[in-house]
């Protein structure tokens, strides 16, 4: 009886100590399930925990709300915004099909409004070996406004059709109207919206008066059912400037009072404008007028009718690139049986010119006018 009793007593003891061990068996393991459930989803038992580097001005953001973390987290995610593709420079508006607006070059308008916000501009005679005139051409900027704006003439269509821009003027030459009026391009003319999209400032003489401003266009080219997205292929760009050490002097020899100068200044590379041997400022800013880049583009020119001029803005000729205080030779190209088609410019070694991210002023001049550019020693 007493080797019984001990047995039961061992067996008693055995079972005791095989449930202790099974409790600490199961214990064990959920506690092994609760770690591995936080560890794959820690969210859902201490909040979210989210540190997003931007650059080395990091922000953290730590945020046990949920909901909230994401709307801070997306407050410190910065949009990348696209380049445009006529100045190379980042902007909202960089899809944005642009506006080839054309402004005087008539003293009495001077100076002229919004004129320094454009990407590119072109200035061109429109009498043989007398007046210029400009075309602004903008994409990325909304100037307060732009003015004065002027007439078409029929050699600016062509070069407003390769940048795919939707063309603005009030009223035209007969020979441009006669293209415009059977809708060679999408054209805003001001003679038939004056009053809404366009407007008079009094105090100006006219028909220096006329201005307007991108939201009128762009809301009238929606209404009129234009396309507004840009289908421009494009200029190349370099990544960075490398500019000369050396200021210089650039001179194109429009007659009288349109003579053009660029002083470059190496600290800024920046190419400052002069027009009549007086700055060339912005009535909205006071500022003068800067450019990365100055493209010089030879084309001959005849008169027609005795008051409008005719330039070879087709086909190709010499051209004469300035940016980072260089010069650089070569040549223009635009298809001759394309209208639409992109105005090139090429080195003497046949390869794209690249340009400086910035605005670039095309300046087309006649054969026999003189273009010098001198480079301080």
């Amino acid at each position: 009886m007493i080797i019984n009793v001990a047995k039961n007593y061992k067996n008693f003891k055995f079972n005791k100590m095989e449930k202790k061990q099974k409790i600490y068996a199961l214990a064990t393991a959920i506690v092994l399930i609760v770690c591995l459930a936080f560890v794959l989803n820690p969210e859902n038992w201490l909040g979210s925990r989210i540190v997003k580097i931007e650059n080395k001005n990091s922000i953290s953001a730590i945020n046990n709300g949920g909901e909230n973390n994401n709307k801070e987290n997306n407050k410190s995610e910065e949009k990348t915004k696209e380049r445009s593709l006529i100045n190379g420079l980042e902007c909202d508006g960089a899809k944005n099909r642009p506006f080839a607006v054309m402004m005087t070059g008539d003293l009495e308008a001077w100076p002229l409004s919004g004129i320094s916000e454009a990407d590119l501009v072109v200035e061109m005679p429109v009498i043989t070996g007398g007046i210029t005139r400009y075309m602004a051409v903008y994409g990325c900027a909304e100037p307060q406004e732009i003015g004065s704006i002027r007439s078409a003439r029929h050699d600016f269509i062509p070069l407003a059709m390769g940048f795919d821009a939707i063309y603005v003027h009030w009223g035209g030459s007969h020979f441009a109207l006669d293209k415009l009026n059977n809708k060679i391009m999408d054209n805003i003319n001001a003679l038939y919206l004056d009053g809404s999209v366009f407007y008079r400032k009094p105090g100006l003489p006219k028909p220096h008066d006329g201005f307007t401003t991108i939201k009128r266009l762009r809301e009238y080219s929606q209404r009129v059912g234009y396309r507004v997205e840009s289908k421009f292929s494009g200029y190349q760009f370099y990544e960075e400037e490398n500019p000369s050490d050396k200021n210089g002097e650039l001179s194109i020899g429009y007659p009288s009072i349109f003579k053009v100068d660029y002083k470059y200044d190496a600290k800024t590379n920046s190419y400052l404008r002069v027009k009549g041997n007086k700055k060339d400022v912005d009535k909205l800013t006071g500022k003068q007028i800067t450019a990365k880049n100055v493209a010089i583009m030879y084309a001959a020119s005849r008169q027609i009718e005795g008051q409008y001029n005719d330039m070879d803005i087709e086909g190709e000729g010499k051209a004469i690139v300035y940016q980072n205080g260089w010069e650089i030779t070569g040549k223009w190209k635009k298809d001759k049986s394309d209208m639409k088609s992109k105005l090139y410019f090429y080195n003497d070694a046949g390869e794209e010119v690249k340009f400086v991210a910035g605005k670039i002023w095309i300046q087309v001049v006649e054969p026999g006018q003189e273009v010098k550019w001198e480079a301080e020693e």
